[in-house]
């Protein structure tokens, strides 16, 4: 289940925190509770990225985002994502979150975040999100940017983060063509007759 209380609180303490800029970053604390765990007693994988959901929105209340959001009914969506998993946090161990935006170009903000436990890094995802106004569709940076009065900032992202963001681009959508019988281009043909 999706940590709603966890976001509300998150939130609440972000509100009254210091106001940042748009390439400064915000720190979170957590800790690994039993609803966060694996089997193996450890942060689950997948639980990594939705805490980093709250990272996320720690650092646009204390942009500014979240008013702008609601203001003009926009959302926010995750494009992609990309995880390193270095080291494992325990089950009730406490841990930080930290948030920060690299860039943006005409349609993505690039974000960069990290899990830490007694000042070691644990994970680090490099997310890439973008402003959408329902059946709209994405909202442009530009437009998202001058709304918060801050539409001269880009950010420049670094080389590694330059080279995923090409790689990602270079992956081919959709992943799997169903005409496609070729098992080098794309899934096997699957059969729809029944076994007998």
């Amino acid at each position: 289940m999706y940590p709603y209380l966890r976001l509300a609180l998150t939130v609440f303490q972000a509100a009254r925190a210091p106001a940042i800029a748009p390439g400064g970053a915000t720190i979170i604390k957590t800790r690994c509770w039993p609803w966060d765990a694996d089997p193996f007693l450890e942060l689950n994988n997948g639980r990594h990225l939705t805490l980093f959901d709250l990272g996320r929105f720690a650092f646009g209340m204390r942009f500014g985002l979240l008013p702008v959001l609601r203001q003009r009914r926009w959302s926010l969506v995750v494009g992609g994502s990309t995880t390193q998993y270095r080291r494992r946090i325990r089950l009730f161990e406490r841990f930080e979150i930290l948030t920060r935006c690299l860039a943006r170009d005409e349609k993505w903000f690039y974000f960069e975040q990290i899990t830490l436990s007694r000042g070691k890094p644990c994970s680090a995802a490099f997310v890439r999100t973008a402003v959408v106004a329902g059946p709209k569709g994405t909202v442009p940076t530009q437009e998202v940017m001058t709304a918060l009065g801050q539409d001269h900032w880009y950010g420049t992202l670094p080389d590694w983060a330059s080279a995923l963001e090409t790689a990602d681009r270079s992956r081919p959508w959709p992943p799997i063509d169903p005409q496609n019988s070729d098992p080098q281009g794309c899934a096997p043909q699957v059969s729809s007759s029944a076994s007998q």
